[in-house]
């Protein structure tokens, strides 16, 4: 019976050293796989860290270069109306010349214009009670003393403009309303304009 008793507590007692044992390897395969993960999470959690700030950054970044770009885009209309402004005053101030400047200013340009001088004079309103027979008279005899047909009329039509002239022959004008002429100067007269404006 001693015997048995003696296997019984030898068979419980190396039961409970490989309990321990087993046990012991466990709580150490779970510290590994812990410290794992814990290592894991934070590498991940470094990483996820580093993303939201660069992220962040860009959005950041981009934030800023759109209000960089509008406030640029602002003041490039604000400077864009400026000189707009610019040039429509300069064809109110050919507007406010006085009625004999603009007959003087109808009259040099038709004579000094490359025209064989049988064309129509549209005018506007303003135009129409200033070019009288004798002005177009005057016109007309300067362009036979330079050679040409002199045989200009002013058209019945009376067109919407602030200023100048359109001589037209078959289809064809020649533009010199106060509007184009301004217009056709800007091109070339923009960018100095801008200069004595903004520097």
């Amino acid at each position: 019976m001693s015997n048995i008793n003696n296997l019984t507590s030898k068979i419980l007692s190396d039961a409970e050293e490989r309990k321990e044992s087993i046990l012991k390897e466990a709580n150490e395969e779970k510290a590994k796989i812990v410290s794992k993960k814990e290592a894991l999470a934070k590498s991940e959690e470094a990483t996820m860290v580093e993303k939201a700030k660069t992220e962040a950054k860009t959005a950041k970044e981009r934030i800023i270069s759109g209000a960089e770009l509008k406030s640029r885009n602002e003041k490039l209309t604000a400077k864009q109306a400026v000189i707009d402004k610019v040039f429509e005053n300069s064809i109110e101030k050919l507007c406010k010349m006085s009625d004999e400047e603009i007959k003087e200013f109808i009259k040099n340009k038709i004579v000094n214009a490359d025209i064989v001088g049988d064309e129509a004079i549209i005018l506007n309103e303003k135009g129409n009670k200033l070019v009288d027979a004798n002005l177009l008279k005057e016109i007309n005899s300067e362009l036979l003393a330079k050679g040409k047909k002199g045989e200009l009329t002013i058209s019945k039509e009376v067109r919407n403009f602030k200023g100048g002239f359109i001589l037209e022959k078959d289809g064809i004008e020649i533009n010199n309303t106060f509007e184009d002429l301004v217009n056709s100067e800007r091109d070339d007269l923009e960018f100095e304009v801008a200069k004595v404006l903004f520097n």
